[in-house]
């Protein structure tokens, strides 16, 4: 049953502290990152006051309430946490002391994860972030049982967030089994023998001229063996390639300049027919020699990616370059036909697997709004 507890303006519970320091060029400061959507604060750097060009700052006090003037819409609030005392921020960031006689800082930094909370923010004022002032902050109303009451609530939502988190960790942990699997039937496999790539793969041809009037799905590889994915759609006039190629599920890609850093991997079903620039070599898989599984397992594994970066052109780490010919020219073990079916075999009951965690992800995404929401109108 719903309890009933009084709505107060964060005026009666908060005030805003502005108070400015001079920066020393000879002593050091950390910076404070806001994370956007409430997602908390965290440390952004560390530099020596010769490094800051502002030299009137604000000093941040574990606990406050700590609002970002130019992202407060966009959620970029939250409590200063004790790691981050001391830490600095301009006059484009407003400080609240919080009256902890009215009410507990995880209680208010709880509360501003709400849609309810957020809702008031974003419906205030116009769209331009200089909407949001200190004064806007302690109109915002917020309900207000006992601190007793706070603290049991606060005990509460703790409780259930964190078996959340451990269910998060455990989906994680499966998942780095499984990888982890995939690829020691790779490793222990005896029978392997070094191959070239090329008679492994085919280089595709682009297959798409760009269109000024049409729009493009394009897809992206992910860093750190991470695989393809479904990218932003672009208009043909805003792409500075005109060849594209059209991406077919089970065809292996990569973008030259990452390639070594682990952006490597084979074609989902979801990005088939995606396209990607002239940037992005796209390979047929020759499935009558190996299996694109096999491929995307072992171009994914993190010991493989220094040898990437061996093939790859170039002086400059960040500058490297995986051109086709490299790629092409390298060797890589390849498992027998028996264990290629065997890892063919597990990926498709990993994948099993994957879809009921997709399932499972959306259920635990939507977890933490409930029990926020039932928190804070006395249901919890």
């Amino acid at each position: 049953m719903s309890v009933k507890w009084p709505q107060v303006r964060l005026g009666e519970v908060l005030l805003h502290r502005k108070e400015f320091v001079t920066i020393d060029d000879l002593q050091s400061y950390r910076r404070p990152r806001v994370q956007l959507h409430a997602q908390g604060i965290v440390l952004r750097d560390k530099l020596s006051g010769a490094m800051i060009k502002t030299k009137k700052q604000q000093v941040c006090r574990a606990g406050e309430f700590l609002v970002a003037e130019i992202d407060a819409k966009v959620g970029g609030f939250g409590i200063v946490p004790p790691e981050l005392d001391g830490a600095i921020v301009s006059n484009h960031y407003f400080l609240f002391v919080l009256n902890q006689k009215c009410v507990d800082r995880n209680f208010l930094g709880w509360f501003v994860k709400t849609p309810a909370f957020r809702g008031q923010v974003e419906a205030q004022g116009s769209t331009n972030y200089a909407a949001i002032r200190p004064d806007d902050v302690l109109d915002y109303e917020i309900p207000l049982p006992p601190l007793a009451e706070q603290r049991r609530i606060v005990t509460r939502i703790e409780e259930l967030a964190a078996k959340a988190a451990e269910a998060r960790s455990l989906r994680q942990q499966a998942t780095e089994e499984i990888n982890a699997l995939c690829r020691s039937i790779i490793t222990n496999d005896r029978t392997v023998r070094a191959t070239p790539m090329r008679e492994l793969v085919r280089l595709r041809t682009p297959d798409v001229t760009a269109r000024v009037d049409e729009v493009y799905q394009f897809a992206g590889v992910y860093s750190f063996g991470r695989g393809v994915f479904r990218a932003q759609a672009k208009s043909g006039m805003d792409f500075a390639y005109p060849k594209l190629t059209r991406l077919k599920a089970g065809n292996f890609v990569y973008p030259k300049l990452m390639a070594w850093e682990g952006a490597l991997g084979v074609v989902p079903p979801q990005c088939d027919g995606c396209v990607v620039s002239t940037e992005f070599p796209v390979f047929e898989v020759i499935e009558e020699k190996v299996f694109p599984e096999v491929l995307d397992t072992y171009f994914r594994t993190p010991a493989v990616w220094p040898a990437i970066s061996g093939s790859s052109t170039g002086t400059n780490v960040r500058r490297r370059r995986l051109n086709p010919e490299g790629f092409l020219n390298y060797r890589m073990p390849l498992p027998s036909r028996t264990t290629q079916a065997l890892l063919r075999q597990v990926r498709a009951e990993a994948a099993k697997l994957t879809d009921l965690q997709a399932e499972t992800a959306a259920e635990l995404d939507a977890l933490l709004p409930t029990i926020l929401d039932r928190a804070f109108r006395g249901n919890l």
